[in-house]
């Protein structure tokens, strides 16, 4: 099993630190692990994305051109990746200030409104762990159990307090994810 991600949104979203703890996750659950990150010099409010390999295999290189999964936070990031997704790919978008959403019948399309549900619930601060729940309840690479040590080993120890906030965000994510397009 190998897996090829892109996650892509505006910075200040969680996009590097959602990639950051998937990418811990795998490396815990003794999988191959790549994360390469990329943002622009404004950072916050900036586009950023996060290339994320997990493999049960040796990782050639983290460079990649088509993704098996694209994670989509912003219609900038929509523009720019989904003719990237490979065919029979999945593509998970939150649908928070997209104007076009993607139409491709080649790949899978999932919907998460985790914006709307963070600030639903008051937790906006944990809008990306839902992204990160909606994700692994369509695909489950790494078991949650995992997700708990990837949390454990990515948030500095002062904010271990709010791991089970960031599960129950996961466990939410995985609730409220719909399918649009199945192949």
């Amino acid at each position: 099993m190998t897996e090829e991600i892109i996650i892509a949104g505006f910075g200040g979203q969680g996009v590097l630190s959602m990639g950051k703890i998937l990418a811990y996750s795998g490396v815990m659950q003794d999988k191959e692990v790549s994360w390469m990150p990329s943002y622009g010099p404004e950072m916050r409010g900036g586009t950023s994305n996060v290339t994320v390999i997990i493999s049960d295999t040796r990782i050639s290189s983290p460079t990649l051109n088509a993704f098996d999964t694209a994670i989509i936070l912003n219609q900038q990031s929509l523009d720019k990746f989904e003719s990237s997704v490979k065919p029979g790919g999945f593509l998970i978008y939150d649908p928070n200030g997209i104007t076009r959403h993607p139409n491709r019948k080649d790949i899978n399309i999932y919907q998460i409104a985790a914006a709307d549900k963070a600030a639903e619930i008051g937790i906006a601060k944990l809008f990306n762990m839902i992204i990160l729940g909606g994700f692994l309840g369509v695909k489950p690479v790494v078991s949650e159990e995992f997700i708990e040590k990837g949390l454990q080993k990515s948030l500095p120890e002062r904010h271990h307090g709010l791991i089970p906030e960031n599960l129950k965000a996961v466990q939410i994510g995985k609730e409220i994810i719909k399918a649009i397009h199945t192949l």
